[in-house]
């Protein structure tokens, strides 16, 4: 399931302050870090005889948010947004 979402758009610049044209790119997911709480959490209970985490049963997953990012071709600057605040579909540039 993708939905289709133009490569171009013209869009308001809060720079600018006026509607120009944006070139648009998806956002990845970023590096994880080691040292955040949550992995450093996760790994000290793997620790020692036991092996796998206990938890509890699994919730149904929640959508992600899909994130673009938009360069203004006037000022260069970039700005997020969230397209479909949360989906299981993909977007995909068209």
């Amino acid at each position: 399931m993708f939905m289709k979402y133009p490569k171009e758009s013209r869009t308001y610049c809060p720079t600018c302050k006026t509607h120009t044209d944006h070139k648009v790119r998806l956002v990845g997911k970023g590096t994880a870090s080691n040292m955040a709480i949550g992995t450093r959490k996760h790994e000290r209970k793997l620790m020692g005889h036991g092996g796998k985490r206990a938890g509890k049963q699994t919730p149904k997953k929640q959508g992600k948010r899909q994130k673009i990012v938009m360069e203004c071709n006037i000022c260069k600057k970039k700005h997020e947004r969230v397209i479909g605040a949360r989906t299981k579909k993909k977007l995909e540039l068209a």
